[in-house]
């Protein structure tokens, strides 16, 4: 963003001496710019006056690869991308915080962690895969945290196309090390893990990178969540923002803490809590990566119709939405004393969870929207933080 400038390479097959690509950008019908360069090479177009991607304006660019012999068309592929950053800086108080295109924005939303009862990891249909996340927008979010799984291409397409900010959890595996949810506190050990599965998680978190790399919706990487399989940590978070510099890295989400990465991370329920800022603030961004927990079984559309639980469980949607409503005041005060993001769990029920803001046949939607939006919406009053000038 700062060089308003995008950088397109392409894989070209059985590729001839003379081939050229040509790389157009548009806004809708107007070309932006265009770069001709040899196949193997790397263009850089210069995008004057970019129109910045945003959860409020989520503006996409349309991208031509065209791969030129002898002056004539001889493939071609559309796509699109976005012009974003993710960063971090101090606000008036030297407390760092995360930044979307060198602004501060409270970044909130779900734990989702994506489970269909028909399908278990796979959605049933293209509709299906899009109504999460169009719900999650309704209901005042802008952000969802992606959890232990990696969607299809299309549920990322469709973040881009809403403006959802993602975070994307590396799915976890290898358990058995001791987790230490509490900071600042010795005994949560990284795990001893086999080479061969420390060769597996390198390769697999390393392709997950590839893979979505370009969705800009993706902010955040998140390579361990809850000690799960967590091993070499600053290693592997070090590794994470070498292989790509754009996001930030929550190295260690709730616990088992080393001092690396972008973010610091605290799991708390069900009530709102956050990492110390005069301690943890002047070198990191201060984040809640999981509390709230609410839960309300809904009968005939629960999992399982007893032993089902939340981390706290109420009788009626109207005592879950005046819970709710006052962790949003809470909340308030944290952000301006530091927080910056949160992530409520969760977007739907899961089996024997019941504490998702929607059933997990999507049937019954807990607490309307709207109502969820007005509250929620709060949050992101920019009086809340003063930022350095």
């Amino acid at each position: 963003m700062d060089a308003k400038s995008l950088t397109v390479s392409a894989d070209v097959q059985a590729a001839q001496a003379g081939d050229k690509l040509k790389i157009s950008a548009f806004d809708g019908a107007n070309k932006v710019s265009e770069q001709e360069v040899d196949a193997t090479e790397t263009a850089t177009l210069v995008i004057a006056n970019p129109k910045l991607w945003s959860p409020s304006s989520p503006f996409l660019y349309d991208l031509k690869v065209a791969l030129v012999r002898n002056g004539k068309t001889v493939d071609e592929v559309k796509s699109y991308f976005a012009m974003r950053k993710s960063s971090m800086g101090p606000d008036a108080n030297g407390i760092q915080r995360m930044l979307l295109n060198d602004k501060f924005v409270f970044q909130y939303g779900p734990l989702d962690q994506g489970w269909w009862p028909d399908g278990l990891y796979t959605a049933p249909t293209d509709e299906a895969l899009k109504f999460d996340i169009v719900k999650t927008k309704e209901m005042g979010f802008n952000m969802i945290r992606k959890h232990i799984k990696v969607e299809p291409a299309r549920w990322y397409y469709e973040c881009d196309k809403q403006g959802v900010l993602v975070w994307q959890d590396m799915p976890s595996g290898d358990l058995g090390n001791q987790w230490e949810p509490n900071l600042g506190t010795m005994g949560g050990t990284d795990k001893d893990r086999s080479a061969e599965s420390e060769a597996i998680y390198r390769k697999e978190w390393s392709k997950i990178m590839d893979d979505l790399h370009n969705f800009p919706s993706i902010i955040v990487w998140t390579p361990f969540n809850e000690a799960w399989g967590q091993f070499k940590t600053k290693e592997i978070a070090e590794w994470t923002k070498e292989k790509d510099p754009s996001r930030l890295v929550n190295s260690a989400s709730g616990g088992n803490h080393v001092v690396t990465g972008d973010i610091v991370d605290l799991h708390h329920y069900p009530n709102p809590r956050m990492p110390r800022p005069d301690l943890f603030g002047p070198t990191h961004a201060i984040v809640l990566g999981e509390y709230g927990g609410l839960g309300l079984p809904v009968p005939g559309h629960s999992w399982k119709e007893k032993d089902n639980w939340g981390y706290q469980t109420f009788k009626t949607a109207d005592e879950l939405f005046d819970k709710y409503a006052s962790f949003m005041k809470e909340m308030e005060g944290l952000i301006k004393k530091g927080l910056s993001a949160a992530v409520y769990t969760q977007t739907t029920d899961v089996e024997q969870e019941t504490n998702g803001l929607m059933t997990y046949d999507r049937k019954v939607i807990k607490v309307p929207a709207t109502k969820l939006k007005e509250v929620t919406d709060k949050l992101y009053n920019p009086d809340l933080v003063k930022m350095n000038p």
